[in-house]
């Protein structure tokens, strides 16, 4: 599928989706620029994108195939491709695998996750498939036992390995730990999640001949997003070019950022999808833009419609759903999700204001109260996002913890005095 007109893609969704109709009733007939458009409301999108009846889809769901993208179990969301679409997605992220590094006749190990609606390992290998290089594939997979990858790896000189930081660092501290010596690996691919200094310190100890670069930036429910740009730092991406607009929005007035080293929001605009139209669609990170090429941009970290906590993606809903289940006696009267990174590995803290009236030294019973209280939301969030506790149980990241607060204590936007969602406080140089 060819890369549409914006102006033919507006009228489309207009037509077609109930939920992209409603949202710009109030707009002209004729609106087709991206600053006529009102950015997507992320809840209110997957609120009406259900997997039946959906009121986002244009069409009905008779030629797709349905992925599962971020959020809670007992609220999946599901995002689709129709073959055309999917070709399409995973031909252009191909030809940015040529910037990573990839060169004719490499042999790259697929170590993304498969099944369960995940979409990563099936995106990484047909993507490879596609490139406009040859190169030999291996599909291993995250899940695949260490003692059976590491001599897969060796026996098939496998010289590019492709995974998630956490599954790459796992694999490396594994074969430091054990003594093998994987030569042939010369590149490694993250994607998935940022990557972090001490990790490219495990990388290097593990594999001192590999340079480590970005596969690409990319997600199932946005679509494209960044191809790579080959250089030191690779956070820099830039626009898959004509399939997906990129923009930065200021994070209090939502007006485009145009000059580089001001951060603000993702915000993405696909231009090869139908069935499920991606206009204007906060991709839940952060970015600037960094003047060093047309297009060119540096991811930040997330933005407050999510967290990547190690392997783990949270949505802020979904820790917000946790505390109201939990809280039935109304304590707490905020939230934010603080993200830090200590001894190697990401933590979440969920930072809970508690109501007015309360002391900041409570006696043994409110006390007792809180703690309580700090159980049962902990034990609600990990009922719905079970690969917390798993990667807790893995090594992968720190036990959930609950820090408590005033709520004048919970940061806020200086410009706009709006309420911080999330606070990414781990490093990002």
């Amino acid at each position: 599928m060819s890369a549409q007109q914006l102006s033919d893609l507006i009228r489309f969704a207009r037509h077609n989706s109930p939920f992209y109709r409603d949202l710009y009733g109030s707009l002209p007939p004729h609106a087709d620029r991206l600053s006529d458009l009102p950015v997507v409301d992320q809840q209110a999108f997957w609120a009406a994108n259900t997997l039946h009846d959906s009121r986002v889809l244009t069409g009905p769901l008779s030629e797709a195939t349905v992925y599962k993208t971020g959020g809670t179990t007992g609220s999946p969301k599901f995002s689709v491709y129709t073959r055309d679409e999917w070709r399409t997605f995973v031909t252009s992220f191909g030809q940015g695998l040529v910037d990573t590094g990839l060169r004719p006749g490499h042999r790259v190990a697929d170590l993304f996750y498969a099944g369960e609606l995940y979409a990563s390992f099936l995106f990484v290998l047909d993507s490879l498939a596609h490139a406009p290089v040859d190169n030999v594939r291996l599909p291993i997979g995250g899940g695949a036992p260490l003692e059976s990858t590491i001599p897969t790896l060796r026996d098939l000189a496998a010289q590019v390995l492709a995974g998630t930081p956490t599954t790459l660092c796992r694999l490396a501290e594994q074969v430091v730990g054990s003594g093998v010596r994987l030569d042939s690996v010369e590149l490694l691919l993250f994607g998935g999640e940022a990557l972090f200094d001490d990790q490219r310190r495990l990388l290097a100890a593990a594999f001192p001949g590999a340079e480590v670069r970005s596969v690409g930036y990319a997600s199932v429910d946005a679509g494209l997003l960044g191809r790579p740009v080959p250089g030191a730092d690779a956070r820099v991406h830039r626009a898959f070019t004509p399939y997906s607009l990129i923009e930065i929005l200021d994070d209090s007035t939502d007006e485009p950022v145009t000059e580089p080293g001001r951060p603000g929001r993702v915000v993405v605009t696909s231009l090869f999808r139908r069935l499920m139209p991606i206009i204007r669609y906060p991709a839940g990170d952060r970015a600037e833009w960094t003047g060093t090429g047309p297009g060119h941009f540096r991811i930040l970290g997330r933005a407050e419609e999510g967290v990547r906590v190690g392997p783990v993606s949270l949505y802020t809903q979904d820790a917000q759903d946790a505390v109201a289940a939990a809280d039935t006696a109304g304590q707490v009267v905020g939230m934010q999700l603080v993200v830090r990174r200590w001894e190697g590995r990401d933590g979440l803290v969920l930072r809970l204001a508690t109501a007015p009236g309360d002391e900041h030294d409570p006696d043994r019973r409110e006390a007792d109260r809180r703690e309580s209280l700090a159980r049962a939301v902990v034990a609600e969030l990990e009922s719905v996002r079970p690969l917390y506790p798993d990667s807790v149980r893995a090594g992968f990241v720190h036990p959930l913890s609950v820090e408590w607060a005033r709520h004048r204590d919970l940061a806020v936007n200086p410009r706009s005095g709006k309420l911080v969602r999330v606070l990414d406080e781990r490093p990002t140089a």
